[in-house]
């Protein structure tokens, strides 16, 4: 709660942090991330609820009443398993000692009426009486059946204003409708969506698919292996994932942890992550520059898949080149560098790797903070990011790569917006003089109710010459 008053203060330009769970039992820590992510995961549905039972603005109350108000929501609306009665006691309590008596109060009251929209009402008295027709006889006819309650589930989300989306592909019944009108707005709440990031996404895609993606953005992603570089079989909880080359982790944490420790040969990778990487493998560059490595997941793709190849990898972001630093130590191939050494390596490269920054509007069930951050002017400002990292990159390259065919700069980001993607290629095949060589994309798949291993991200990756 102390870390969702701190987001609640920074909203939209919410910080990727985690929850401290130091000292606390494997059991506690879980339940902790559970809120943590479940509140990070619907915060504008949340908000949406919260605000109607407000007699003030959202905006202007006490952030340690907002966090409370938001773990206890979260914990009565989605977290089944968690007795209400003990979510509103709680949130009340830790609302009081940071907030004061009157954040106290302020909790209590509206987390009443947020359970009040999942609790059934009463049965009607009964009409002993309600089966005998006007002339003595009794109906043949079988009672009505009966609504269903809020607080129950229906198996599949219709997109009314009183049900609420579940991460397994469920709907929530609620008492009253919580949710708006308007059809995208409604959306935009259910799936705790920015409604200009739907609408961005309509300019480009038929409303139907606005709404797949929407919804994908509420599953709760699997843990998937790269594995198609393995030496050795591999444990019994990996089972194969729909896309070839991956595996679907299916044990405990502390299991993968070790098998990730003692097996360089695997790694954890969604599919879309693997797509760049994947699309050239048939190419074959002596040397080849990471520019973005960030924590180095492609870096190591990199190097199973050209063995014969001398890497190269840095990253800008100091904290992220010291990661670098630490998972490469003694690579036979892979040398780490500082940012401003790439110029060093000027015509020498023949495979030049841009995993630039981006929206990362793929991979929003992963890295929830990023649909609130998303705007038109921060897209704005990547697209001049990106465009930036391109020319810079392209003195790297050695002469004559583009008449060799062995390689070129390999152009990836996990966006699906078509300004980062597709127009960046031929904005560098305008101005660069650089051809499309090949271009793939990748849109997210799996959401909820799906089979976890049919999940991925979204990605594009273009291969330019």
């Amino acid at each position: 709660m102390r870390l969702l008053a701190r987001q609640v203060g920074r909203f939209p330009d919410v910080d990727i942090l985690s929850p401290e769970t130091a000292g606390m039992s494997a059991r506690d820590a879980a339940f902790a991330h559970a809120i943590y992510d479940a509140v990070l995961r619907r915060w504008i549905t949340l908000v949406e609820i919260l605000r109607y039972e407000l007699t003030k603005p959202w905006e202007e109350g006490n952030r340690f009443a907002a966090a409370a108000m938001l773990a206890g929501a979260a914990q009565i609306l989605f977290l089944d398993k968690v007795p209400a009665h003990a979510a509103v006691n709680e949130s009340v309590e830790w609302a009081k000692q940071h907030g004061g008596p009157g954040a106290g109060a302020l909790t209590n009251a509206v987390l009443r009426k947020v359970v009040s929209l999942i609790t059934p009402p009463p049965p009607p008295p009964a009409d002993p009486w309600a089966h005998v027709l006007r002339d003595g006889s009794e109906t043949p006819e079988a009672p009505p059946p009966a609504p269903i309650e809020p607080g129950s589930r229906r198996p599949r989300w219709d997109d009314a204003r009183n049900e609420l989306p579940m991460t397994d592909g469920s709907a929530l019944m609620v008492s009253r409708e919580v949710l708006p009108r308007d059809p995208l707005t409604r959306l935009a709440v259910a799936t705790s969506h920015p409604l200009d990031l739907l609408q961005a996404w309509a300019r480009d895609l038929p409303l139907r698919e606005v709404r797949r993606l929407a919804v994908h953005g509420l599953a709760a992603p699997p843990t998937v292996l790269n594995t198609a570089y393995a030496k050795s079989p591999l444990p019994e909880a990996c089972i194969p994932h729909a896309a070839p080359g991956h595996h679907l982790w299916t044990g405990e944490f502390e299991a993968l942890a070790s098998l990730l420790a003692e097996r360089k040969d695997i790694w954890a990778q969604d599919p879309a992550s693997s797509l760049a990487v994947s699309s050239v493998v048939d190419l074959r560059p002596s040397c080849i520059v990471d520019v973005c490595a960030g924590m180095g997941t492609k870096t190591r793709q990199l190097a199973a898949a050209f063995p014969g190849a001398e890497i190269y990898a840095t990253d800008i972001d100091i904290p992220r080149l010291r990661t670098l630093r630490e998972v490469f130590a003694g690579h036979e191939r892979i040398r780490v560098i500082d940012y401003r050494q790439r110029t060093e390596l000027a015509g020498k490269a023949d495979l030049v790797l841009l995993d630039v920054p981006c929206s990362n509007t793929g991979v929003l069930a992963r890295r929830v903070e990023a649909r609130y951050r998303f705007s038109a002017a921060r897209t704005e400002e990547l697209l001049g990011t990106q465009r930036q990292i391109i020319a810079d990159s392209i003195p790297l390259l050695r002469r004559g790569v583009a008449t060799g065919g062995q390689g070129g700069l390999l152009y990836s980001t996990c966006s699906l917006d078509p300004r980062e993607n597709e127009e960046q290629a031929r904005w560098a095949s305008k101005w660069h003089g650089f051809e499309v060589a090949r271009e793939n994309r990748r849109l997210p798949e799996g959401g909820p109710g799906e089979p976890a291993e049919r999940y991925s991200d979204g990605s594009f990756a273009v291969l330019l010459r």
